[in-house]
């Protein structure tokens, strides 16, 4: 080649007079004796004109616009799919059970793809997508679709349910008798089988009651509120492959966190859309039964210790120490119970049981037990009230203003139409700039920082930063007494509101009318519950409602009506009892040691 190429220039060269040259991978020319490279190089012929190339093109006057380049389409479901991921990631960080993910969230999520006819099914619906970004190749392609699809939920090969042997059967189980049926019929709505950011919350919860895992439902939006969990800004974390456009984009796109009620709610069609079968039982043992869960909360309130026993005796006259009662079943009890409420309004009656709560008996009780020698070693109710209300009100503080700092715009721009990338940029710079201006002026953070995930709102002790000094020690003697080898309230009657039950479909909650007449030491005791558990009073007062329809099984109109509590609530006295030692774990009452006398 570079003979034909240097065959017409016989100059000798310089140095050494030869002539001999050749060319150089830069195209210069050199010679092969001295190795002198000079200026000349090899001509090159550009071969691109052809003998058309002097038409001449007519130039419309219609705008020329690019067109979107066609890519991968991906569907609804798999941006949900890496969400759930990414949110069941958190929670396995945070110390719940590998098997959460692989055996039971993994199970819920294909009877979702079956059931709403988007996977595991002969003719899926392919309407539910969007398109994703365009790739440069095949290879591409596969390789993005790799990237999702198979880093989802593993096969671990597990089952549910301990009974179920292998992995085909656990999901033909799940999956229903027919695997590749259509599913359900065709009367499911639209509306309940689309997936929205709020049902992955719901889908979770289900899954960690399934599990029986020490998470309520309260705990859970809590940690999706400190941002241990991804929710608002979940699209984020979504591949680079996906382009979210278009109205569905607006699925992924959140600037609120949903309340307690509206999950719940979700969850409870979750389970009659899904079929689920019958749960595992929550056995005493587990976390989210009453028992253990309403020692948490008295642990939280920096209530007496001592209290958990009277709970535990309430508890079983409502008949709630049966599992039966907490377990969810698809067939014979397919309400979903509400854990973390039944036990704040469990608590909330017993106090009212012990203290009355009327604005009177509570502080004649306490004038009483002034009177007894040890009183360093007794709980008193005014002592604990201006200890928990001025943590109350710090907590409160420090909440509404992590509220207000919080960004709920994500760092990514988020946009429906290509053409509103303009306005979002502008208005991102914007705020940058103003927050900039505000972060000057002001000496507060302006980013929110949150600490280690707990499952407790204060830290009650003698530590550095805790609440105020623990009350857990002290005993009930001011409030109990010594009848018949019985321990028995020292408050005679018990008042409630009226409890017979109303039309949740054709009655709203009554406590916005009832709370300027209700007692004001029943009204803060409510909003101290209702802050830990971080729900509306009016919720909370309802489910006290029904736990006063379980524990006296009365329905009466009248408001106010006194009830005599000496004749039924009375447990026989134990060394645990006598000696009040808080380090020795209260047990749920059996038959021959705590007994309910009517």
């Amino acid at each position: 080649m570079d003979e034909e190429d240097t065959d017409g220039y016989k100059e000798p060269c310089n140095q050494c007079a030869a002539v001999d040259w050749g060319i150089s991978d830069e195209g210069r020319f050199y010679c092969r004796s001295c190795h002198n490279v000079i200026e000349r190089t090899r001509e090159v012929v550009d071969m691109s004109f052809t003998s058309n190339s002097n038409r001449i093109s007519r130039i419309g006057n219609k705008s020329r616009i690019r067109k979107s380049e066609r890519g991968y389409i991906w569907m609804l479901c798999e941006g949900f799919q890496f969400i759930l991921q990414n949110q069941a990631d958190a929670l396995l960080r945070l110390g719940v059970t590998p098997q959460f993910k692989d055996d039971v969230l993994c199970q819920m999520w294909r009877l979702y793809l079956q059931k709403s006819q988007q996977g595991y099914t002969r003719n899926p619906i392919r309407n539910l997508r969007f398109r994703g970004a365009a790739l440069d190749s095949d290879t591409d392609m596969d390789s993005a679709a790799e990237s999702v699809l198979s880093d989802n939920f593993t096969d671990s090969g597990s089952v549910l349910c301990s009974s179920a042997g292998s992995n085909a059967e656990s999901s033909s189980d799940w999956l229903g008798s027919d695997y590749s049926s259509t599913g359900t019929s065709a009367s499911w709505k639209r509306s309940r089988s689309l997936m929205t950011m709020k049902k992955t919350l719901a889908l979770i919860h289900l899954a960690l009651v399934w599990s029986r895992e020490a998470l309520t439902l309260s705990d859970l939006l809590r940690l999706v509120k400190e941002g241990h969990v991804p929710y608002v800004t979940a699209y984020e974390d979504l591949p680079e492959e996906m382009k979210l456009c278009g109205p569905d984009a607006l699925l992924f796109h959140v600037e609120s966190i949903p309340s307690h009620r509206l999950v719940h709610k979700e969850a409870q069609v979750l389970v009659q859309f899904l079929q689920l079968p019958a749960f595992p039982p929550i056995v005493p043992e587990a976390l989210l039964h009453p028992a253990p869960l309403s020692l948490r909360y008295l642990t939280d309130a920096n209530l007496p210790d001592e209290l958990h026993r009277w709970v535990c005796v309430l508890m079983d006259r409502a008949g709630m120490a049966d599992q039966k009662r907490h377990t969810l079943d698809g067939g014979l009890r397919p309400v979903l119970p509400r854990y973390d409420l039944q036990a704040a309004a469990l608590i909330i009656v017993t106090i009212k049981v012990m203290f009355g709560l009327d604005d009177h008996t509570e502080w004649d009780l306490l004038n009483k037990a002034d009177s007894h020698d040890n009183k360093a070693d007794m709980f008193s109710f005014r002592k604990w009230y201006k200890l928990v209300q001025a943590a109350l009100v710090e907590a409160q503080q420090r909440r509404d203003q992590d509220t207000a700092r919080k960004q709920w715009k994500g760092k990514k721009l988020f946009f429906v139409d290509k053409r509103d990338r303009l306005i979002v940029t502008k208005r991102r710079r914007i705020s940058e700039n103003v927050q900039m201006c505000l972060k000057r002026l002001s000496s507060c953070p302006v980013a929110v920082h949150y600490g280690g995930a707990s499952s407790f709102q204060f830290c009650w002790g003698d530590e550095n930063g805790s609440d105020g000094p623990s009350l857990h020690h002290t005993k009930l003697d001011g409030v109990i007494s010594l009848s018949n080898g019985f321990m028995t309230p020292l408050n005679l009657n018990y008042w409630h509101p009226p409890l017979r039950p109303c039309n949740p479909r054709t009655c709203a909650s009554h406590y916005p009318s009832m709370e300027p007449t209700l007692p004001r030491s029943f009204v803060w005791l409510l909003q101290l519950f209702s802050f830990m558990l971080d729900v509306e009073a009016w919720y909370l007062f309802d489910e006290v409602l029904e736990m006063e329809r379980r524990v006296f099984g009365i329905k009466t109109p009248q408001m106010g009506q006194q009830l005599e509590t000496r004749k039924w609530l009375r447990t026989e006295k134990t060394n645990a009892t006598q000696t009040g030692d808080p380090a020795k774990k209260p047990r749920t009452p059996r038959k021959g040691r705590n007994r309910i006398n009517i």
